[in-house]
This record gives C-alpha cells, structure tokens and sequence, in this order.
C-alpha cells in the first residue's frame, strides 16, 4: 500500500492531491474510500450486450432488452428449476418483461388475486436479489425507483428464511398488497429487474432505415441507463438530414416512401409531407409510377390502393430531386470522385436510352418532366421551393433534435470497451492488406486516423463549429459517408439506386465491396486493426455490423480465428428470408462471450396473451478459465489509477506534506 509510493511522485503531483484533499480531508476519509474501490475490483464484471443492425423494428429491439437476450428466462430457470412447473416460469417471465401489461390480463382471470400477489412479489424479490447480486448495494441503490428505494433494499438484503426476520419480511409483503400498492411495486421492481441484467449495451450501428420504430428505439435509448451507439450508415444519414444536407434529406425520405415507412417521418418527427404530396400529384398526376410502388409487406400501416398511388408520385418525385441534389454535390466536390454517380446527363429520353461506357441500356421508365436538358441537374423553381420546405421541417422537429443529440452524446464513429473493438462497417483496406489512404480536405489519412477524422467531419457538419470551409466541406462529406467508395460506413464501388430503379441489366446493379469484407476473414489482419486502435489483452475481438450474416447458407458468424465477430443477424423482418434468422445479441459477461441467435420475433401482443417468447439459440463463442472480476475491465484499471492517488493522498497525510482537515 503506502509503503511503496515514492515520495517523489507525491511530490511531483501535490497540485493535483491537494485538490483530491477536498474530496477526502481525512485519512479515515480516503483509507475508507480505498477499501471501497478495492472490494468492488473484486466483484464479477458487468454483463454487455451487443446489438446491431436494428432498422427500426422497435418491438423486437424492446423485446430483446426486456427479456435480456434470453438472460432473464435463464435465471429464473436456474433459481426456481423444477419447483416451477414450466408455464408458471413462463408466466413469470412475460410478468418482467411487460409488467403493466401482463397484469391487467391477470387481474380479469385470477379469482384469488391477494394469493398470486403474496406468491409472485416473493418470487420477484428472489429473482431480483439474484440479479442484483454482482453489484454493489450503491450502485443498486442508485438504480432502485425512488417510491419504493427503502422497501426494495430491505427486501434485497433480508430473507424470509432467516428466523429472526421471517416475520418482518412477510409483514413487508403483506402490507405491500393491503395498502393497494401492490401493481406499482411488481411494476417497479421488474423494470428493475430488466436494468440490472443489463449493465452495458452497446449499439453497433443503423437504428434507422426501412422499419416504422426508429424514433421510439431512439426514445428507449435516450431513457436508457448505460449505453453507447457506433454509427452506422442510415444513422449519418439521418445525421446528414438533421444537418439541413439536402441530399441526405432526400435519401431520407425516399427510404421511408419505398417502404411505406411514413410513421417515423410524420408520427415520429413531424416532418410535413404535404408539400411533396401536393408536388408529387401535380408534376406526376399521370404517371401510373409503377417502378416506385411502396414494397408495403413490412410496412407501418394499412395502405389503399389510392393511398399507395400517391406515396409511389411522391416516392417517384423525391428520386430525382435526389439523383439532381447528389449530382450538385458530386459537381462542387471533385475530390470525392463520384462522377461515374452522375447518370441524368447521359439520358437520351427522347430513344429512351442510357448511354455509359460506350453502352445502350434500354430505361424502363422515360417520364422526367422536371429534367432540364441544358442542366439536368438543376432543381426547377418548385423543387428547390419544395426543398426549402422539407429542410426547415428537418431543422424545426424538436424530437429530431432530443435524438441527434442523443446519438452524439453517446455514439461515435467507433469505441474501444474492454479489449473490444466496436465499429459499423469497415476499416477501408488496399487489397495487399494494408491500411487504405483516403484524401480528405487535401490531407491522407488512413486506419485509426481516418476514422477519428470522419468523427469530427460529423460533428462539425450538424454543430457548424470551426472555420466555414470545413463546415461546407463537412455538409457535402456527410452525405459522402452515406454512398462514397471510401467512406468506411460504405466501402463499395458504387450504390446503384439509379440502375436499380430503371435499368434491366443486372451487371449494372453490381456493387463491388472493398477489400476489407474479405480481409476481415484473415486472423493476421484482424490483429493489425487491432495494434491500430492499440486494443490490448489476451483476449481481444473486433465486433462488427452492417452486412448480413446469411446462416441460412452456412456463413459463420465468427470469423478470423474468433477475432471478428459479426453480429448483422438482420433485425429487420425484409431480412429474414435472407439470413434465415432475425438478429444476433453477443453477450459477454463474466464467464466469457455468447452469441444468442434470434429468431423472428411475431409481436408484443403476442408476447403478452401468450406468453410467446423470442426463441433463441446460444452459441459458446469463448469461455473464460476464470471469471473476470472489475479489475479485469476498463472500469478496473480506472478504479485501480484512483486507488495509487488516493495512497499517494495517504502518504502525504501522514508525511505531513497535506494537512488533515476536520469537517
């Protein structure tokens, strides 16, 4: 302990341990705080979960943090084993998951409801003294609901098996229930139980896209206890479109029109629609649009068939404001290396024809009124009033704002957790395996450097700080991050929305991925990814998101060795058909790291009425030879740094260089 600081150190930092002094004025003081920190070093790490790729399905995201990835189902498993019959445990289980709920259907079939409360309230409190039980009784205590602090804790630390406080534990219940609190206490203590099975989680990119629930992920998310976010690439574009970047507006929402997706615009964020609706019918009133029709499968709601005619104008209608506003982009902006992107000056609408690279393709649609053929790429007066209308929308939702903020407070470009390298989608890489330079601002950057480089770019183009060119660089570069070949969120030769929507040739459609996504299989690259962002420990993985996992052809999630992990198991339910299952949740907790693979999700009614959990599978990615206590953390080299200053704080106590000071 003290005997082994050296006074020199003590010395070189007593600026800083007199101020630490104000904290701890006393030797009791910091000698208590000391034993403090030690005992929680040796208490078993927190569990993380680890979740990608969440397209906007907001009920099976809730889901899965509500039941814990399967964790909770398994502790109730392992506390009550066979003295519960099966349907009781599943009972219990939806009663933690969806507590108001659940009880509401209970109440209007239980006919002895004081008997099930007595019953369910003690099996509560065992299940949440087991989760509970690898936390310190602060950090509980900071987690506990106000109305109901005291009561939790005494229920928490005293047992109606001990003789002496049988009775008064009993009493507790048993006035719990005739004072009519009984429903706000099973509610309390199950959300409860939902937060303390979770210590950490991670998001690891694309909360937005095609599902109708982005914005009420991101409302969990803003009210969650500890997380954090890796941006992935709908998520900077959304970013761009808070932002006020017209292109990444117009992706925006022509994503949400193709997929019917109309909630998360107006519901969620009140984005005004009917200026584009009123545009869309009048420019294209007589096209029939049928290369635009919603794909209204996974859509939020019901469409008719009027309904569906005018979200295929306006869907039709805001494409070529986006293929005009990208080509402005791509035009201001040489250095981002997107001509072969402008397409409208190669229309010959009059043969009804594409001509590229010496090439004809027939187009399947030759309608363009608002294209003018001296400058394709100019907006007409009505689209660019069109425009302004939907930017000051973007700009004046509130909610928008709340959740802009949220993924900037709490997200990044990428995160190093506990020997873990978290990030979306790729590190751009030469095909020889070697970091890819990438020219921004007339400057190179690659690796580490490139990523912490498009982070600020980031901040910079929605908090508009700095010098005003960066700030116009950072607004077209933002939406860059979202279809650029050298965009780490992107890393593909091309994205082809225009050879998509109006070319047969499938050879056109081809995007090419960069060298990274075959790269990432090789152990030997894995590990100079990770030297890069100086990711140590014997253990050290690279969790990664954005491309599917297909399982359904045999493709292993676990990659290099177990060095990549790739947790893309597809949430979102167009998805599932492609990968066979609907998502991955890794788990690392403290006997190692487990991959629980989903599958589809039907409903929360569902989860509720009949008690219909995800069903998941858990695959053993790697168990530790021993559990891994706090120290063995981040959390724990940061606590064991605070121990060394408060010994140095002793020392200085009892050398008389600090004095004592009596409060």
């Amino acid at each position: 302990m003290t005997k082994d600081v050296q006074k020199e150190s003590v010395l070189t930092d007593i600026r800083y341990l007199r101020l630490l002094a104000r904290s701890f004025p006393t030797i009791a003081d910091a000698s208590t705080e000391i034993i403090n920190l030690e005992a929680i070093l040796n208490l078993p790490k927190g569990t993380e979960h680890f979740l990608s790729d969440l397209h906007g399905e907001d009920q099976a995201f809730r889901h899965v943090l509500k039941n814990a990835s399967g964790a909770v189902k398994r502790k109730v498993n392992e506390i009550f084993g066979i003295s519960m019959r099966e349907a009781e445990k599943k009972e219990l289980c939806t009663l933690i998951y969806y507590p108001e709920e659940k009880l509401e259907l209970i109440k209007g079939q239980e006919r002895d409801l004081e008997d099930w409360y007595q019953v369910t309230l003690n099996q509560l409190v065992c299940v949440c003294r087991n989760v509970s039980s690898k936390y310190t009784r602060s950090k509980v205590r900071k987690a506990l609901p106000r109305e109901f602090s005291y009561i939790i804790q005494e229920l928490l630390h005293e047992s109606s098996v001990e003789p002496n406080k049988s009775a008064y534990v009993d009493q507790i219940i048993c006035t719990i229930i005739s004072t009519g609190r009984a429903d706000d206490f099973i509610i309390a203590i199950c959300n409860l139980i939902q937060r303390l099975t979770i210590d950490l989680l991670h998001v690891i990119g694309d909360i937005y896209d095609r599902g109708p629930g982005a914005h009420l992920i991101m409302d969990t998310l803003c009210d969650y206890h500890n997380f954090d976010i890796q941006w992935g690439n709908h998520d900077v574009l959304w970013m761009g479109a808070a932002s006020g970047n017209l292109g990444s507006i117009a992706n925006v929402i022509r994503m949400c029109l193709r997929f019917g997706n109309l909630s998360t615009l107006e519901d969620g964020y009140g984005i005004n629609l009917l200026p584009l609706a009123t545009f869309a019918m009048e420019t294209y009133g007589d096209d029939p649009c049928a290369l635009f029709l919603p794909r209204t499968k996974y859509a939020d709601s019901f469409f008719d068939e009027k309904t569906i005619r005018l979200i295929s104008q306006m869907h039709k209608a805001i494409t070529v404001i986006q293929f005009k506003l990208e080509g402005e982009i791509i035009r201001r902006r040489p250095e981002f290396e997107m001509d072969d992107r402008m397409l409208l000056h190669h229309l010959d609408l009059k043969a009804g024809i594409l001509r590229l690279n010496g090439q004809e393709y027939p187009l399947k649609d030759t309608y363009f009124p608002t294209l003018d053929p001296r400058d394709p790429y100019r907006l007409s007066i009505e689209e660019e009033e069109l425009m302004r209308k939907i930017k000051r929308s973007f700009e004046s939702s509130e909610k928008l704002r709340k959740h802009m903020r949220c993924l900037f407070t709490h997200g990044g470009m990428y995160a190093v957790c506990n020997s873990n390298l978290l990030y979306h989608a790729s590190i751009p890489l030469n095909p020889d395996g070697t970091f890819k330079p990438v020219q921004i601002m007339g400057k190179s950057y690659s690796g580490k450097a490139l990523l912490d480089r498009v982070d600020q770019l980031v901040r910079t183009a929605y908090f508009r700080t700095g010098e005003q060119e960066e700030v116009d660089f950072a607004h077209d570069y933002v939406w860059y991050l979202w279809c650029g070949k050298n965009s780490p969120l992107f890393d593909k030769s091309k994205m082809a929305t225009f050879e998509r929507l109006f070319l047969d040739d499938a050879e056109t459609h081809k995007e090419e991925k960069g060298a990274y996504y075959t790269l990432r299989d090789q152990e030997s690259v894995c590990d100079m990814i990770l030297d890069e962002f100086q990711v140590v420990g014997e253990h050290r993985h690279i969790v990664n998101g954005h491309v599917p996992v297909r399982s359904n052809k045999g493709e292993n999630p676990i990659k290099a060795g177990g060095k990549m992990l790739v947790i893309d198991g597809g949430f979102s339910r167009p998805y599932h058909l492609e990968t066979g299952i609907a998502g991955y949740t890794l788990v690392y907790h403290s006997r190692g790291f487990q991959l629980v693979q989903h599958e589809p999700f039907e409903s929360t009614t569902k989860a509720i009425e009949e008690g219909l959990d995800i069903k998941s599978t858990t695959i053993v990615v790697e168990l530790s030879s021993h559990r891994q206590m706090v120290k063995d953390t981040d959390k724990g080299a940061e606590l064991q740094s605070q121990i060394k200053d408060l010994e140095k704080l002793l020392y200085a106590y009892r050398c008389g260089l600090i004095k004592e000071k009596e409060m």
